[in-house]
């Protein structure tokens, strides 16, 4: 049987929502959509300081499941605004370059906070045992 382990960042909707930052189960790991709130409000303003903090709160979730970026396969970048492709995407490539991930990146109407531009998700597969 598949062991099921889940991981929470204390978000201010984990709980309300009833949902974990990420699970993993065997080696794969899925990490919920992640956005710039922290303590309650968005860290930033601009798109890219904004994907910088969705991705870091997405990969420190992955790693306190056991895994690195480099065992990154997936990403989703949810963007409020078209003109913003560009810096979120940089960003992408500091972080993610060398791993190369599938990515997507999708315009919506909207984000749960109306200060939010940028939400992501991030998918990874660990070859090695969890810790």
């Amino acid at each position: 049987m598949t062991t099921v382990e889940r991981h929470s960042s204390g978000g201010p909707w984990e709980d309300a929502f009833g949902y974990s930052r990420a699970v993993r189960t065997g080696d794969r790991i899925i990490v919920s959509g992640c956005t710039a709130v922290r303590d309650g409000a968005a860290e930033h303003s601009d798109p890219a300081g904004q994907a910088r903090s969705a991705f870091r709160t997405a990969l420190e979730a992955v790693e306190a499941l056991g895994g690195t970026v480099a065992d990154v396969v997936r990403t989703r970048m949810y963007l409020v605004h078209r003109s913003d492709a560009d810096a979120v995407g940089r960003v992408h490539a500091e972080l993610f370059g060398d791993v190369r991930p599938a990515a997507s990146m999708l315009v919506v109407a909207a984000l749960i906070l109306p200060e939010l531009l940028v939400e992501v998700e991030v998918e990874a597969v660990v070859t090695e045992a969890a810790s």
